[in-house]
């Protein structure tokens, strides 16, 4: 695989991982980084912790937030590339993952053309601390061999996908920012050939202490999503997750009264 090179002695840009939330699940290396930070352009939900390590930093918000205004990407690359040229240590950071629906190869893209360095410190994505919270893994031998990471939002001037399509043929699916849209995913689900009786569990603020564990199954997706609240959320799609849900409802059903 040819990866062009930035010049010797380039300027560069960490694009680091915030994780799912929770900032003791920080990496070492991004702490580092924070830690010796001249300037961190930062997304909506870092939790505060994470930004305090950056104590020598300027920290300047270009979060983006599904219905509120927002920075636009153009200006965030632009922010980037100008910021080299009076900084010595640059710091993007993301909420989850820098690579899983982060944007971030759009400012790869850009600072590479600008001929600046790019270095990638992952983080926790939320489906892995969803998946600890609730005790079960998104894999499973002889039930789950597969899992799929999708999204159906679309950007301001994309074309729609059909995302139900490669929900329908995974094991396990894990929606991001979906937690708004109960009813539509729910109508996808039924029509790409999901049960309504498959189950499915929201969670909201994966690994924080406000988290919500919400099961449910895709024909009452749309009622659970009603009880969600501000918080970022992901839905996990599933038979690995039969046992939880039927759990909750055993609990939830009216017990019978001995005579």
């Amino acid at each position: 695989m040819n990866i062009p090179r930035p010049a010797r002695n380039s300027p560069t840009v960490h694009l680091v991982g915030a994780g799912a939330g929770a900032p003791d699940l920080l990496t070492l290396r991004a702490a580092r980084l924070l830690e010796r930070a001249d300037i961190v352009f930062h997304d909506a939900l870092v939790h505060p912790y994470v930004l305090a390590l950056a104590s020598h930093a300027i920290l300047v918000p270009v979060g983006k937030r599904c219905g509120r205004l927002s920075t636009a990407q153009r200006f965030i690359n632009k922010q980037l590339i100008d910021a080299t040229a009076r900084h010595a240590t640059v710091v993007r950071l993301k909420g989850g993952d820098p690579m899983l629906f982060g944007r971030a190869q759009e400012e790869i893209a850009a600072l590479r053309a600008a001929g600046i360095t790019v270095e990638v410190v992952p983080g926790v994505s939320a489906a892995f601390a969803a998946s600890a919270a609730v005790l079960q893994s998104l894999t499973e031998r002889g039930l789950s061999r597969s899992v799929t990471f999708l999204t159906p939002r679309v950007g301001e001037g994309e074309s729609g996908h059909d995302w139900a399509r490669p929900a329908a043929a995974a094991d396990t699916v894990v929606l991001y920012m979906a937690g708004r849209q109960g009813q539509v995913i729910s109508a996808g689900l039924l029509a790409a050939g999901i049960p309504a009786a498959h189950p499915v569990i929201c969670v909201e603020n994966a690994s924080l202490p406000d988290m919500r564990v919400l099961p449910t199954r895709v024909g009452d997706l749309a009622q659970a999503t009603s009880q969600l609240g501000d918080g970022p959320t992901l839905l996990l799609i599933g038979s690995v997750y039969e046992e939880i849900v039927a759990s909750t409802e055993d609990s939830c059903r009216p017990q019978r009264l001995r005579a």
